[in-house]
């Protein structure tokens, strides 16, 4: 079944009938139904029908890639899409992405199409719908989510013989960002992280000017897209000879990451995922130094459903692919995370990153 398909039947029933049209902006839910990129389109969804609407710049393309949807060329996009929901499938009340758009979006999209009742964000059935859509990876977008880390992983293989004293922060992400976009990826996860020293302290800390140097912690965080799908990994190495509470703090981290792979799965709560690692750290005297959640779900965009934090109230099931990644972080000395993608499957759960979680001294 083609996802619109399994859109179209989960979104309308007794209480949801046809004279309800989908209306869908976003670029990744856009990429997620067409499998198609554009920076511009509409997705349009009715009980039964489908339509795709882009400019000029994408139009031949579209017509070739998009199989299942009917695709126009954008004219007048207001008008069309008034035929399309109105005079063609008798639908006068849209239901937007009300989580993907502004106030202002909003209100322009009421003005364009004054003829139609925009359903207020309380109808949040197409949202939860499409989240549970994407939370559970088909096999090929599992396939694409693995390229895309095998690209980053060769992209640290890569940069651990580039790191030496007096390269600076900046340098180190760059190198990591070239690889991946002259290796096959597409696109890069997000700014690349890449911290030294005193900066591995701070978890999103940005890369600047200073030199790394013998006796640094060096936190890498970084990710290729393939296909649309985002990868997510993050090591920590060390650079010449490491104390003893550098070392101790690692292995606490790398066991708390360990403890939920050995664990997680399907049925079990987010929550107490995080638990897991969340417990450990607690455990070894560093609790007031891990923040942030463990990890989060991968797919379209780096960060989406479900969450695996100690406030989730999601269930992981098969499908899933999530990130697990700990840190502890001590300000003004150094800090610690690794961090590896897991996929949930009905037996447990299978590890997607390929790179060892040992310590790397350089």
């Amino acid at each position: 079944m083609n996802k619109i398909k399994e859109l179209q039947q989960r979104v309308y029933g007794a209480d949801m009938g046809a004279n309800y049209g989908l209306l869908i902006t976003s670029g990744e839910n856009r990429r997620y139904f067409t499998q198609f990129p554009s920076s511009d389109g509409v997705l349009a969804v009715t009980e039964s029908d489908a339509l795709f609407l882009t400019d000029s710049r994408y139009i031949e393309e579209a017509r070739n890639v998009i199989k299942d949807v009917r695709v126009e060329e954008q004219k007048d996009t207001w008008k069309q899409l008034k035929e399309f929901y109105q005079d063609r499938n008798g639908a006068n009340l849209i239901v937007p992405e009300y989580e993907k758009i502004t106030v202002a979006q909003m209100e322009r999209m009421k003005k364009s199409l004054p003829e139609m009742q925009f359903v207020g964000p309380e109808c949040d059935r197409l949202d939860k719908t499409i989240e549970a859509l994407r939370m559970v990876k088909s096999d090929r977008e599992v396939e694409d989510i693995v390229k895309a880390q095998r690209i980053a992983e060769e992209a640290l293989q890569h940069v651990l013989g580039f790191i030496e004293p007096g390269k600076t922060e900046k340098e180190i992400a760059l190198e990591l960002e070239y690889y991946m976009l002259t290796h096959g990826a597409e696109a890069l996860s997000f700014e690349t992280i890449a911290v030294s020293g005193p900066n591995t302290s701070k978890p999103h800390g940005v890369p600047g000017e200073r030199k790394v140097q013998k006796g640094d912690f060096i936190t890498m965080d970084f990710g290729a897209v393939y296909h649309g799908l985002h990868s997510d990994m993050t090591r920590t190495v060390a650079l010449g000879a490491v104390s003893e509470k550098q070392k101790e703090v690692y292995n606490v981290v790398r066991d708390a990451k360990n403890a939920v792979e050995e664990k997680i799965g399907s049925g079990m709560a987010c929550a107490d995922a995080d638990k897991l690692a969340r417990d450990h750290i607690a455990s070894c005297g560093y609790g007031d130094y891990f923040g942030h959640g463990t990890g989060h779900g991968v797919g379209y965009e780096i960060h989406e459903m479900p969450y695996v934090s100690p406030k989730s109230k999601s269930v992981l099931a098969p499908g899933n692919v999530v990130t697990d990644e700990p840190g502890i972080y001590l300000p003004g000395e150094f800090g610690v995370r690794i961090e590896d993608m897991v996929l949930i499957t009905e037996t447990g759960s299978r590890l997607l990153t390929a790179v060892t979680d040992e310590l790397i001294i350089l």
